[in-house]
């Protein structure tokens, strides 16, 4: 019976956002553009035979060449007009959020309200054309090492040239496709981006670990239980990240009132939520950009003669690449959550609604305390978003393929529930704005507000 209510809330929350037409456009405009996203992917570069490519395909099956492959959705091993991918945005703001906290004058534009953002978006797109050409170089030079005969056309610089100006082109096309999703769809536009990427190669990575379990000697050896336990242990982690992505702090606050004769006496109380994980996937996504970085001055390759540092960068199960990733990780959150959470700004707008959190005095005594407990709560997050982080490298150590692997935590399934809650949020947000049922039985989606 219970399931039978379940799945008729579903089918009427299906309608009720079919009966929303604001939602039902924004809907059909996000899956458009990720459509082209997806288009895009497939689209080979001028002057390349995508029958000659084995030696790119090859490359991209293990190592970071493969997270990197993952995140362009494949356009990375087709050669594709997209397959520098999103990456050298992330790593621009990266850089330009950096300036902003010890440069003055990036310090002066964000203060200056929406036409600093105007200037500081226009900086970090300068600054992804600057990171995109050499990245476009150093792709091409990889593509023909890895690939020669797949380049029909030898014209040498004139080849370099226009590819690398269309690689540059097609990364900020997806840029813009991601804020188009933004502005006119649902959802962060560049995660959803990332994200698709890297739905498009989960059915590849299931088949890549469940044929050989399947075949005559691995059934043999219990393949099919093992891949069994496998997904009961991927649905773990699934539910370890979403727990920590929707986990929060709830602080008591206290709302005094006017009465009758002027005095001010109690009133209700309410909760400031403060989430575990503040930050989110961002530092996931900022960590793994700064990590395609050694690569990029490398060369996207890691032969014979390259160095054991070079190596073991390029390695995503090496001791040094997890935990260089992890530090990185920890680092980033603290950092995006001192960005994004004001406890100063917090207190001040208790302070002017009467509110005031019991046994701590209203103005900077608060604020204080606002961080003092979103210290405490970042460290066991920002912990615990580095250990699923790096929780392929030991599937790995379990004989679990590359590709499959990386969904069993780590960048790909972190970003994967980070963006579907985001975007879950955002539907249900419009359907309780027009009075309708939310998308849990709840009525709303814990942990994503605040």
């Amino acid at each position: 019976m219970a399931n039978k209510l379940s799945n008729l809330k579903f089918v009427q929350t299906i309608k009720n956002i079919w009966k929303v037409e604001d939602l039902r456009v924004r809907i059909g405009i996000t899956l458009l553009f990720v459509a082209i996203y997806r288009f895009g992917s497939f689209v080979v570069l001028p002057g390349v035979d995508t029958a000659q490519l084995g030696g790119l395909t090859n490359q991209t099956k293990d190592g970071l060449m493969s997270l990197l492959d993952m995140f362009s959705g494949g356009a990375f091993s087709n050669a594709s007009i997209f397959a520098l991918g999103i990456m050298p945005y992330i790593s621009a703001s990266i850089v330009v959020q950096l300036l902003a906290i010890v440069v003055p004058s990036f310090q002066k534009m964000q203060r200056e309200g929406e036409s600093g953002r105007r200037k500081i978006n226009q900086y970090t797109r300068y600054l992804t054309i600057a990171i995109l050409v050499p990245q476009g170089i150093a792709y091409l030079a990889n593509l023909k090492a890895m690939a020669g005969p797949a380049i029909a056309v030898q014209s040498g610089w004139a080849f370099m040239t226009t590819s690398t100006i269309i690689l540059a082109a097609g990364s900020m096309f997806i840029l813009w496709l991601g804020e188009r999703i933004t502005d006119k769809g649902l959802g962060n536009g560049v995660s959803l981006i990332i994200m698709i990427g890297i739905i498009a190669r989960f059915p590849q990575a299931i088949a890549q670990e469940l044929i050989p379990l399947l075949s005559t000697e691995g059934a043999a050896s219990g393949g099919l239980i093992k891949f069994l336990v496998e997904i009961v242990v991927l649905l773990l982690v699934i539910c370890a990240g979403v727990a920590l992505l929707r986990g929060t702090r709830k602080i008591p606050v206290q709302y005094a009132k006017q009465a009758t004769g002027g005095a001010m006496v109690s009133g209700a109380r309410q909760y400031l939520p403060l989430k575990v994980n503040a930050a989110n996937v961002m530092p996931i996504i900022f960590a793994q950009a700064i990590m395609f970085i050694p690569m990029a001055i490398m060369g996207f390759g890691s032969g014979e003669d390259s160095s054991w540092f070079a190596i073991q960068m390029n390695n995503p199960t090496s001791w040094l690449y997890n935990l260089i990733f992890a530090l990185l990780i920890i680092l980033f959150t603290y950092f995006y959550t001192a960005i994004t959470i004001n406890p100063m700004q917090m207190a001040e707008d208790m302070k002017r609604n009467n509110g005031f959190i019991p046994g701590v005095k209203p103005g900077k005594p608060t604020a204080e305390y606002i961080d003092t407990i979103m210290s405490r709560i970042t460290l066991p997050g920002s912990l615990f978003l580095a250990a699923i982080a790096v929780l392929p490298a030991f599937a790995r150590f379990f004989g679990i393929q590359q590709e499959f692997a990386g969904f069993f935590g780590g960048t790909s399934l972190l970003i994967l529930v980070g963006v579907i809650l985001d975007t879950l949020q955002q539907i249900e947000s419009h359907l309780m704005m027009r009075h309708y049922d939310g998308l849990l039985s709840s009525g709303r989606i814990k942990g994503r507000v605040g």
